[in-house]
């Protein structure tokens, strides 16, 4: 009968040994899993941030291209000159006086003026659209659980601001950058660690 309560009890111990260690295995798997999963949603949303700061970039770039460099401020110059002196001459072979003629090429050139920025503005507010899908992309990652990410999201928000000064863009868009990477690194074990 000893035996027989021997035998049970030691069944009953091995079993909960077992009973333990597979629930620990399993949380540890579960934990596992889970932190593979947070580290994939990460990198997807640092991904949309990257290309959304990229969009950014080039809708900027071709803003100044388009509008702010020295050759189109020139041709705008130009054309300015020209509608005012068309105006003018206009109103001149029309009978006006010097003051009308003056007057009418004055409005000519401000109605060209007017066009141009409106035009300017039109092509300034294609950089909204970006804007808009860096700060959707940025929700995310501002509640990630690594701090780093965290502040360097901010610093890139703030650098994106103003995106004229490319210098402190790239330098928030680079340390956003390391801070995801070491936040998606993978992780090593305990054992790993002690060995190290």
């Amino acid at each position: 009968m000893d035996k027989l309560i021997e035998l049970v009890n030691s069944s009953l111990v091995s079993g909960a040994v077992i009973a333990v260690l597979a629930s620990w295995l399993t949380s540890r798997a579960r934990n596992r899993q889970d932190q593979q999963t947070e580290i994939g949603a990460l990198r997807v949303q640092a991904d949309a941030m990257t290309v959304a700061v990229m969009e950014l970039q080039g809708a900027a770039a071709a803003n100044r291209l388009l509008w702010e460099g020295p050759a189109e401020r020139g041709r705008t110059f130009l054309l300015t000159v020209l509608a005012f002196t068309g105006g003018a001459a206009r109103a001149r072979i029309a009978g006006g006086t010097d003051v009308q003629s003056g007057l009418v090429g004055f409005g000519r050139a401000a109605e060209l003026l007017s066009r141009e920025r409106i035009a300017t503005k039109q092509t300034a507010a294609a950089v909204r659209e970006p804007l808009t899908r860096a700060a959707t992309a940025a929700a995310p990652l501002m509640r990630c659980s690594d701090p780093a990410v965290v502040t360097a999201t901010e610093q890139l928000l703030h650098a994106m601001g103003d995106v004229e000064n490319t210098t402190r863009l790239e330098a928030a868009l680079e340390g956003f950058g390391r801070a995801v990477n070491a936040a998606t690194a993978p992780r090593l074990s305990w054992w790993a660690q002690r060995r190290a």
